[in-house]
């Protein structure tokens, strides 16, 4: 016994599984996949193969008592980013810490969470502070496991017969999370210092209580403590479920039947998806190039070192192998910034799985096995794993979102090529714009805003049809807008109106899905804050196969208004920008507007009166817009997805306007101009050497504006095999940099 006791250096027991301690399986596996590619080395699915249908079952009751856990404990919380959005989601793991199955809801953390509890079996939890049956652990850490701080998360042990069974794992998207700039997204923190609250993987309740210090120190913690007080009973109450579920499968099927089961699962997983990567796609390297503004140059509240324009740049480069191996690089990735954009390790695996599970496996085996089944390099340095612990990760989805649209093209190239057509799919929208902010609300109370509309954007357009409208977000593939009312109960701010935006979808034979807008006035408050966070200089959603980009953003907010007093003497108001170039928002309201390509800002003041449009982007075309059906172009016009002069401008279809008002088409009309546009294209088109010819010019000669020369030059100093890589397509010198005129 003394020897057993050892393995822990106190007198406890180990809590693994035949008398060995946590940290001694998740070696024991590890060891095992890197010496015979299996997890934990299996080599038949003896369980599976000899009981299939019961195999079956007891998966449906897993993953069943999960969804469960996720669609019940949901109704606990208050937060409309949980309760109407259904921001959140459950899952079982090993003893080791990889994640067996998974509920619905926000896919993303399918291995966030695996690498929190691997953090704190590595860390020696086991023995200090301990784990035992009735425990509670919480973490919302990115470097330990997680996206960014708003995500926090929820662990219970699970035990039988004293021994550590595996983990029921919860996680929530708060409203506030303390940070510098009020909402859960903060986008203005230069160090993870202003990220807000950090839980780094803390025990904080026994005997399935909460330690009241860890409430306390919650609850002064953030600007909304009822909410996250129901938060953390929305996970609490999900994991308990979870725990009562695998117990009742455990005394219904036994323990050895149960743990065999938790092994098999996870490898075929992996296997499953090889396979299904060797069916959907073609062997071979593909690339896809994302870019992101960051405009802070002129911000005079950070600090000088921060006050820079930023281009980011994301080269996602996929290798599928024969065999259905998956790898990912992002060699070529900017170096980490001054800024809360950055993203750690598990962050990206978190988007990695995020999309790969809509894709290559949409099923509801999604686990830790298919995680195994690929490999990915994110650069020592770069805005993927800056290896940095002081960096602000605050606002990690203001990059990450729109660098993993070219995932989605890669995908998209390798399922056409092996002719899975109904497959591809064009990049979804960026989920912005951000509405964001805090201060005092319209019952004089304290308030964080976070508006989750944004979890319903333009998805990309698709080879066989347009993309879905409004429909959900990459990050949650079950997204909802929720009701005005609840928002408008919670926040202080009217809706006006919520309406299609035209021409957010990016235009192609197949068009993208749309946006929409909503213009609020702030109501019954004069201190309050609200900033914009969006991309507004670079377009994040690019199109597929000759398709163009969906729209990029800009940012309109009209303060000192007039509006109360049209209201008053019944005058008509505004309930939607409708056309930027001939907006409605400024015919019929007087004030001061902010009408701008600024959609990235900090916090700046709100008054009663004052109008905020939040509008919402769409998803990249597919195929030339000159190939869209007249017929279907027609419609978008009807309903508001296209202004009509882009009709004629972009896909060619020549309008007749109706009595009515609707539009018809000139069919001769339409020919002929589609035939005018084609005669354009082809007088000003040159052959592929030319063009190379005159962008190596370009390049030589710098003829960009500096934050782009700063920002290649930054890629090049970071990554070696990048720079040799750029140099040599361009035939520039093994030296070669661009001129700055300032290099720090």
């Amino acid at each position: 016994m003394s020897d057993v006791k050892s393995k822990l250096g106190t007198d406890k027991l180990p809590i693994g599984w035949n008398g060995r301690t946590l940290l001694q399986m998740l070696e024991d596996s590890e060891r095992a996949f890197e010496e015979t590619g299996r997890y934990c080395g299996i080599e038949a699915l003896a369980l599976m193969e000899s009981d299939p249908i019961g195999y079956e079952k007891t998966f449906a009751k897993l993953r069943g008592g999960l969804v469960n856990a996720r669609e019940t404990a949901m109704n606990i919380s208050a937060s409309p980013i949980v309760k109407e959005i259904g921001e959140l989601c459950f899952a079982f793991y090993t003893p080791e810490g990889d994640s067996v199955a998974l509920s619905t809801g926000i896919i993303v953390h399918v291995h966030t969470m695996s690498d929190a509890i691997k953090f704190m079996i590595r860390k020696g939890y086991e023995q200090n502070p301990g784990i035992a049956p009735g425990d509670i652990f919480t973490n919302n850490d990115p470097v330990i496991g997680n996206v960014h701080n708003a995500d926090v998360q929820t662990f219970v042990p699970i035990f039988w017969e004293g021994e550590l069974i595996g983990w029921a794992g919860g996680v929530t998207h708060v409203i506030d999370i303390g940070a510098a700039t009020p909402g859960s997204v903060p986008v203005g923190p230069t160090s993870r210092y202003e990220d807000g609250l950090q839980l780094t993987a803390l025990k904080v309740g026994e005997d399935d209580t909460l330690h009241r210090d860890h409430e306390l120190r919650c609850e002064l913690g953030v600007r909304t403590p009822w909410y996250w007080k129901l938060d953390e009973r929305t996970r609490i109450a999900g994991c308990h479920m979870i725990r009562d579920a695998v117990e009742r499968i455990i005394s219904e099927e036994g323990v050895n039947t149960f743990k065999q089961f938790m092994r098999d699962v996870i490898e075929e997983g992996r296997r499953t998806f090889l396979n299904r990567l060797k069916e959907l796609t073609i062997p071979g390297r593909y690339e896809a190039p994302t870019f992101n503004g960051v405009p802070f140059k002129d911000e005079p509240r950070l600090p000088q070192h921060a006050q820079v324009d930023n281009l980011m740049h994301a080269l996602m480069v996929v290798s599928i192998e024969a065999g259905g191996e998956l790898e990912l690089s992002m060699d070529g990735a900017s170096p980490w910034g001054y800024h809360s954009f950055n993203c750690t390790p598990s962050a990206m695996q978190g988007a990695i799985w995020v999309l790969l599970s809509q894709t290559v496996v949409p099923n509801d085996k999604v686990n830790d096995g298919a995680y195994l089944a690929t490999r990915s390099f994110f650069p020592p340095g770069s805005w993927t794993n800056p290896q940095n612990n002081s960096v602000s990760t605050g606002a990690a989805w203001g990059f990450l979102i729109p660098a993993f649209t070219g995932l989605y093209r890669i995908l998209g190239r390798a399922f056409w090529a092996r002719g899975f057509h109904e497959e591809v799919m064009a990049s979804y929208g960026m989920t912005m714009n951000g509405m964001q902010g805090g201060g005092i609300d319209h019952l004089g109370k304290p308030c964080s805003i976070l508006n989750f509309e944004i979890s319903t954007v333009g998805g990309g357009a698709c080879a066989v049809k347009d993309g879905l409208d409004y429909a959900a977000a990459m990050w949650n593939p079950e997204g909802d807008m929720a009701d005005v009312e609840i928002w408008e109960i919670l926040e202080p701010l009217i809706y006006l109106g919520r309406r299609i935006k035209p021409n957010t979808a990016g235009p192609g034979k197949y068009r993208g899905g749309s946006g929409f807008e909503s213009l609020r006035m702030v109501w019954k408050t004069n201190d309050l804050e609200m900033q914009n966070a969006g991309e507004g200089l670079t377009f994040s959603a690019p199109g597929l196969f000759g398709g163009y980009p969906a729209a990029a953003g800009y940012r309109h907010n009209v303060h000192e208004t007039d509006l109360l007093k049209q209201a008053r003497a019944n005058k008509p108001y505004p309930v939607r920008e409708y056309d930027p170039e001939h907006s409605e928002l400024s015919a019929l309201t007087e004030g001061r507007h902010l009408f701008d390509k600024k959609t990235t800002t900090f916090p700046y003041p709100f008054r009663q009166g004052d109008l905020y449009l939040s509008w919402l982007r769409g998803g990249g075309g597919l195929g030339d817009p000159l190939e869209r059906d007249p017929q279907q172009v027609t419609k978008d016009v009807n309903q508001d997805f296209l202004l009509p002069r882009y009709a004629h401008k972009v896909y060619g279809v020549k309008l007749l306007k109706n009595d009515d008002g609707s539009y018809s088409v000139d069919d001769e009309g339409t020919v002929a101009l589609r035939k005018e546009i084609r005669k354009k294209r082809a007088n000003r088109s040159i052959p592929v050497r030319t063009y190379i010819k005159g962008e190596r010019q370009r390049i030589q000669e710098g003829n960009f504006i500096e934050p782009i020369r700063k920002s290649y030059n930054s890629c090049m100093a970071l990554c070696s095999k990048w720079a040799k890589y750029y140099r040599e397509f361009w035939d520039l010198p093994s030296d070669f940099t661009f001129s700055v005129g300032d290099e720090s």
